[in-house]
């Protein structure tokens, strides 16, 4: 419904909205609807200037000669917008910031932090993690167990291996996204055969004919660069089988198993291990310190003469107190696959370690997980949960539906206690001055009423709440 909302706001123009969107409900800027479209091409297609300058600040793709640059380019209604188009810089780290996920896989393949292995392609040099493309590929996984077996720096001379098609194709594997210049697809293609990945060729001829179809029909477009979006799914459980080998033997049976599960003879080349209550998992430094700066904290300083593992010499072992084993799988899938499984009984513990561990993107999926077990007995301590763990979205949600309740909830003297609080807690403040809880109620009250009978319900609820706030001597 928030991505309907979206849309529906940006075809309007209504910036308020969409900022709340993007900025309370944390709605994707680039999510698709089923005619492939995404938000800015909307504003960019109904005239929304500002609007259009508020998604590209804050992370809304359009890159020049792509489909969907070309796209919001050739509908835009005005000329002034073509011009902010134009003058599109590439997203921002802060703006990709948003995307956790993506970010890590980015940085981890541009930077190379960690790797154990070099492609020397021509003259160009590509670092790269055994683990992650073993993961993605089984024709990787072979090569490394036989003929790169024990090889650190791995020579391509073969004369058809284009050195931008064999980087499209790692930033695939990496990320599942894949922007590769027009004139290199057959070179992609020919990589791909050869890596057998025939889902990835299939993908690059579908994307083929609808960049033909649409610069036929356009004229004066030019699309130089072919975008393949990530298959998020696919790839999060193709990543999360690194997790599945971290899993110590005692643990694996029943736990995370894929249906076609390649751990028994899939190597991943761990660096690292933890320990936690006694049991080992065989980790990645780059995947660990790539997402949680607790982690690259705790493995930059790691003391020099720690214990090494019997069966892996060359493996160090860090002891992980405070967490049980059970939580630290939740967080070990996260690392991996940016998924978990969450449930009523562990998501508060999950929450406070993803907390202390440093994982902004974890404790968003603990408030995805909380904002399903909303009801009328606990929106008051799932709010203060929130504004404890900083879950502005959780927080946003639980306002919602104290909204939606307020002429019960008043009743509640915990009720009038929080408002008292969130008071209290506002710097310097006058009698009149307003209160962040009360206003957000308001809000939800007020927006979107639109018939006679909703107006009239939402004055009710209005007086009840300052009928509240003058019984406990508040004016805001």
């Amino acid at each position: 419904m928030d991505a309907y909302d979206l849309f529906t706001s940006c075809r309007k123009g209504d910036i308020s909205r969409v900022r709340y969107l993007v900025e309370q409900r944390d709605v994707d800027l680039n999510v698709r609807d089923k005619w492939d479209s995404t938000p800015l091409y909307y504003s960019c297609l109904c005239g929304h200037e500002e609007l259009v300058q508020y998604l590209l600040a804050n992370g809304a793709k359009c890159e020049a000669n792509t489909f969907d640059g070309e796209r919001c380019m050739y509908g835009s209604l005005s000329d002034s917008i073509r011009r902010l188009l134009k003058e599109y810089k590439c997203i921002t780290a802060q703006a990709m910031q948003r995307d956790y996920y993506d970010h890590f896989l980015l940085t981890l393949l541009e930077q190379g932090q960690y790797s154990d292995v070099k492609f020397l392609v021509h003259g160009e040099t590509f670092q790269a993690h055994r683990c992650v493309l073993s993961a993605r590929s089984e024709y990787f996984t072979a090569m490394f167990e036989t003929k790169w077996k024990g090889k650190n720096l791995i020579p391509l001379k073969h004369p058809l291996i284009n050195p931008a098609a064999f980087g499209a194709i790692l930033q695939y594997f990496y990320t599942g996204r894949m922007d590769i210049d027009v004139s290199h697809v057959e070179d992609c293609k020919r990589l791909a055969k050869q890596c057998k990945m025939g889902d990835l060729i299939d993908e690059l001829e579908s994307k083929c004919k609808q960049v033909y179809e649409f610069v036929s029909n356009k004229p004066g477009t030019c699309v130089k660069v072919l975008t393949l979006e990530p298959h998020s799914c696919q790839h999060q459980e193709e990543m999360a089988q690194l997790a599945d080998c971290a899993l110590p033997a005692e643990l694996k049976v029943g736990f995370g198993e894929l249906p076609f599960d390649r751990t028994d003879n899939f190597p991943s080349y761990p660096d690292i291990c933890f320990r936690v209550e006694g049991y080992n998992f065989l980790c990645h430094k780059a995947f660990f310190c790539g997402r949680s700066d607790y982690f690259k904290a705790l493995l930059q300083d790691h003391f020099s003469e720690g214990e090494m593992m019997q069966s892996q010499p060359s493996t160090p072992v860090l002891t992980i107190h405070n967490i049980s084993h059970e939580i630290f799988i939740r967080l070990l899938y996260y690392v991996y696959s940016d998924d978990t499984e969450l449930s009523p009984e562990n998501v508060f513990d999950v929450l406070c370690v993803a907390d202390m561990y440093l994982l902004p993107g974890l404790k968003r999926l603990c408030g995805k997980t909380l904002a399903k077990m909303l009801c009328e007995d606990n929106v008051l301590h799932m709010w203060k949960t929130a504004k404890l763990f900083r879950l502005s979205r959780l927080e946003d949600q639980c306002t919602e539906y104290m909204a939606k309740i307020i002429e019960r909830l008043v009743e509640q003297p915990e009720f009038a206690d929080m408002i008292k609080e969130d008071a209290g807690a506002v710097e310097d403040r006058h009698e009149t001055d307003s209160i962040p809880l009360v206003d957000d109620i308001r809000f939800h009250i007020t927006s979107n009423v639109q018939t006679f009978s909703a107006i009239e319900e939402a004055n009710v609820k209005l007086d009840a709440l300052d009928q509240l706030l003058s019984t406990i001597g508040l004016e805001c």
